[in-house]
Formats: C-alpha cells, sequence, structure tokens
C-alpha cells in the first residue's frame, strides 16, 4: 500500500485544483447544517412544552389547539371529574384555553403571525414550567397581556409597558415570561374570555389543561373523559401530545433530505469530474508507481484516500460556516418564525452535533462517490501505456 503521506503530499500540492471541489461541498453542508438544524431546534421547542402530569383535552377529531372549539359547560362539567389535582385554595388545577394566531409587526417592521393564548389564573399553577421573569401577572378582564421570552425580542411593543395591537384590540404587556426555551416562549399570553369576546367566538375555549392527582389511573380518567355522552372530547397526555406534534415536523427531514440528494449528486459530479483530471495529469506517475509494483488496489485506494480528505476539507469549512451563518441570523435576524400545528413557534437556531453528523455523512458519501470511477480507471492502467501517454 503506498503510504498515507503520498495521498496527503498530493492533495496538497494540488489544492488550487481541489478547490473548486471543496467549495461545492463547503456550500451543500451550509445548506444542509442550516435546514437540518432548524428544524431539530423546532423538535427541541416543541418536546420541552409539555408535562407528563398534565392532560389536554380538545374537541374529538382535533389535532391542535387552534382546530378545537370547547363550550363552557364541558370546562363546567370536567373540572370536577375524580382524579384532578387541586390547588392551595381547593380549586381544580384545571386551565382552561384558547389559542388564535394574529398579526403583528416584528421589530424589523415585518408583518408576522404570533400565537396569542387566552388563559385563566389555573394556567400559571398547571404549566408548572412557565415562570415570570419581569413585571407581573395579568388581571381579569383589564387588557392585559404576558409575553415569552422569545416574542419580547421579536415584536413591536413587546416590552414592559408596551402595547401590543391584536386582533381588534390593543394590548399592554405587563409581565415577561420564560418556559425553559420551550415552544410556550413563542406566545402572548392574555384572559381567555376576553380573547374571545375580542375575535368574536361564542365558545370561549379551545382547550383544557388537567394537572392529574398524584396516585391518579391516567388511563382510567382518559376514558371518562372521552366517554362523557354530553360532549365530543378527547384527552392525551400533554408530553405525548407535544411529541406527537413534533413529529410531524418529520416530515420536514424528508424536504431536507431531497435538497441534500440533488445538491449532492451536483458535487459527485464536480468532484468526479476534478478527479478525471488529476488522474489525466497524473498518468506517468500511476505508470512509475506500478512499474515499482504498486498493486491497482494501492493505487485506488490512495486516490479514494485524497477524495476523502478533499471532502473532509469541505465539510470543515461548511460546518464553520454554517455555525458562523447560524450566529449571524441569531444576532441579526433573532429567533425565526415556523408555523406548526400547534401555533406559530419562534426558534431559535442552533446546529447540533447531529446536524453535523448528517452533513459530515453526506460530505463523504460525495467524496467517496466522485472518486470511484476515476480511481477504478487509474487502477486500470497499464504500466507501459501509463509511462508512454505520459
Amino acid at each position: 500500500m503506498l503510504p498515507l503521506r503520498y495521498s496527503v503530499r498530493s492533495f496538497w500540492l494540488r489544492r488550487s485544483r481541489s478547490a473548486l471541489t471543496i467549495g461545492v461541498i463547503a456550500l451543500v453542508v451550509l445548506a444542509l447544517g442550516l435546514l437540518s438544524g432548524l428544524v431539530s431546534s423546532l423538535k427541541s421547542s416543541l418536546h420541552g412544552a409539555g408535562s407528563p402530569k398534565n392532560l389536554i383535552v380538545l374537541r374529538k377529531g382535533a389535532s391542535s389547539d387552534g382546530s378545537s372549539t370547547l363550550p363552557l359547560a364541558a370546562y363546567q362539567t370536567v373540572r370536577f371529574f375524580d382524579g384532578i389535582a387541586r390547588g392551595a385554595d381547593g380549586e381544580p388545577l384545571v386551565s382552561a384555553e384558547f389559542l388564535v394566531q394574529p398579526f403583528s409587526v416584528t421589530r424589523l417592521g415585518k408583518r408576522d403571525s404570533v400565537s396569542v393564548r387566552g388563559v385563566e389564573s389555573a394556567a400559571f399553577e398547571v404549566h408548572e414550567g412557565v415562570r415570570i421573569a419581569q413585571g407581573r401577572l395579568i388581571r381579569p378582564s383589564s387588557g392585559e397581556a404576558i409575553v415569552g421570552r422569545a416574542v419580547a425580542a421579536r415584536y413591536q411593543g413587546a416590552e414592559l409597558g408596551g402595547r401590543m395591537p391584536l386582533g381588534n384590540s390593543t394590548w399592554t404587556v405587563v409581565g415577561i415570561f420564560e418556559a425553559g426555551g420551550s415552544a410556550l416562549e413563542s406566545e402572548i399570553w392574555v384572559d381567555a374570555r376576553e380573547l374571545a369576546n375580542d375575535v368574536k367566538r361564542p365558545s370561549p375555549y379551545s382547550s383544557l389543561r388537567i394537572r392529574v392527582a398524584d396516585g391518579t389511573d391516567v388511563a382510567a380518567l382518559i376514558q371518562r373523559i372521552a366517554a362523557d355522552p354530553r360532549f365530543a372530547l378527547e384527552a392525551s397526555v400533554e408530553s405525548d401530545y407535544y411529541a406527537k406534534q413534533a413529529a410531524s415536523a418529520d416530515s420536514l427531514y424528508w424536504v431536507v433530505g431531497g435538497l441534500a440528494l440533488l445538491a449532492g449528486i451536483g458535487a459527485v459530479f464536480g468532484a468526479t469530474n476534478t478527479l478525471y483530471a488529476t488522474v489525466q495529469a497524473r498518468t506517468r506517475e500511476i505508470g512509475t508507481l506500478r512499474a515499482l509494483g504498486f498493486s491497482r488496489g494501492a493505487i485506488a485506494s490512495s486516490f479514494l484516500l485524497e477524495s476523502v480528505l478533499i471532502s473532509g476539507t469541505g465539510f470543515a469549512v461548511g460546518a464553520v460556516l454554517a455555525w458562523l451563518a447560524a450566529a449571524v441570523i441569531s444576532a441579526v435576524i433573532g429567533d425565526v418564525s415556523m408555523f406548526a400545528t400547534s401555533g406559530v413557534s419562534l426558534i431559535s437556531l442552533r446546529i447540533g452535533l447531529l446536524d453535523l453528523a448528517f452533513a459530515s455523512a453526506l460530505a463523504l458519501a460525495i467524496g467517496v462517490g466522485g472518486a470511484l470511477l476515476p480511481a477504478l480507471r487509474a487502477a486500470r492502467l497499464r504500466p507501459i501505456e501509463a509511462l508512454r501517454k505520459g
């Protein structure tokens, strides 16, 4: 076998010829890293929004808060079922909520949708991961709002004391809350009945969040809610609900994979052309190596290794560019707005190790795929013919 330093030296001596292929691979890694990072960041924010201690109740057949409607009678009935935890005041911990997605204006002057959730006082006990970072809680029927950390950074008027036109009303921001970086930080919370009146909805709620008491048979409670003949309801564990919402984002990976495949095919052709030119320029060198006794396998392996070095360099450059691009996007634009079935999510773009692993696998596939035919051509050259052509 040819020594490793031979492939390294060949790569370094012909670095200008390989620069185009390195650049193409770097661009593929850059695009793939950003797209994959965006999808994985969305999934991470959704996974963190639900609690295994809570149930979410929707109208039967509804896939999310936005497509569900619940009457007041359903709330008044379900909240007194056995197995529901109670707060310090003895009241059932059932949060009746209402979700809409009106338009607002970002700090860059762009008109954009935002998730507005109508809540009542129990919401702040049921959603245990939510805490007020600045300001205070809202008062009922007062035109007040609290905003998630991500909303405060993105939208005009979302600072303490600011006023946000949403729907048919303007709301005064009295607090900023945090929720561990989950999708809840992409929301604005206001009084539920006030929001229902604002959008003229006869049914004041779209979902119920229920804190389950310790020791309760969760499956039995879910079954009782679903079996109530007066209302067409269905319940599920809140963490499972958000996991299902996150799973729906998996379809985006097919889009990312399709784009990566198309870009990869183009990069393979570029790598193949570069290495074919390299074989042509090194015909005499290959003939000399064969005359010295190096096998066809050794010649093919050296070309494959050189291509892997090219693809590895392209991946390293692309990974650095992806990381820098994510940092610039976060610094200049802030969070990225994405539509999910559970509402509008503001995603803090981060490039994870799995995203880079995906990109590195594609870069390696480009290197090996582009080198295979040129390496076989180099290995098949007969020593005498190679020396004569050179």
